[in-house]
């Protein structure tokens, strides 16, 4: 048994995100040097390579598009983290302008995530997790070149 999760974050930022802003989420990507405010700090979003449990590979990236900033991040975490990780999520949640939807948190063992949504009116994130028990089987999709 294990107490990593799996965070996965997908959202858009404006273009005018201010370059404090934007200089703190690089650095929580490891794309800059530690914070200088506080040397015990470290970066949330940083892991990069194959994944030690959940499978796949850790990501996080920031591109500039047509749209603004694009953010995808894909890491393990611990729940020692949470109380940080969740600071991180409400602050890119209050400047996010990607509306519903911007990741999920699950658990090693879980098959089913909880669902992380926006609400950019309020500047809010909600953790919705699922109600509804077991997967239901369901049929196979067919394969259209089968």
């Amino acid at each position: 048994m294990s107490d990593l999760y799996e965070l996965q974050l997908v959202l858009d930022l404006p273009d005018s995100l201010p370059d404090t802003d934007l200089a703190l989420l690089q650095w929580h990507l490891g794309e800059r040097d530690d914070d200088p405010e506080n040397p015990d700090a470290y970066p949330l979003l940083a892991s990069r390579g194959p994944a030690s449990r959940i499978g796949g590979a850790l990501v996080g990236v920031l591109v500039q598009g047509a749209r603004g900033w694009a953010l995808t991040v894909r890491q393990e975490v611990h729940p020692d983290e949470f109380d940080r990780l969740r600071e991180l999520v409400v602050w890119l949640g209050r400047r996010t302008s990607t509306f519903g939807a911007i990741g999920y948190l699950r658990f090693l063992e879980n098959d089913v995530p909880d669902v992380l949504v926006a609400d950019t009116a309020s500047g809010t994130v909600r953790r919705l997790t699922p109600t509804s028990g077991p997967a239901e089987e369901i049929d196979p999709i067919p394969d259209p070149w089968g």
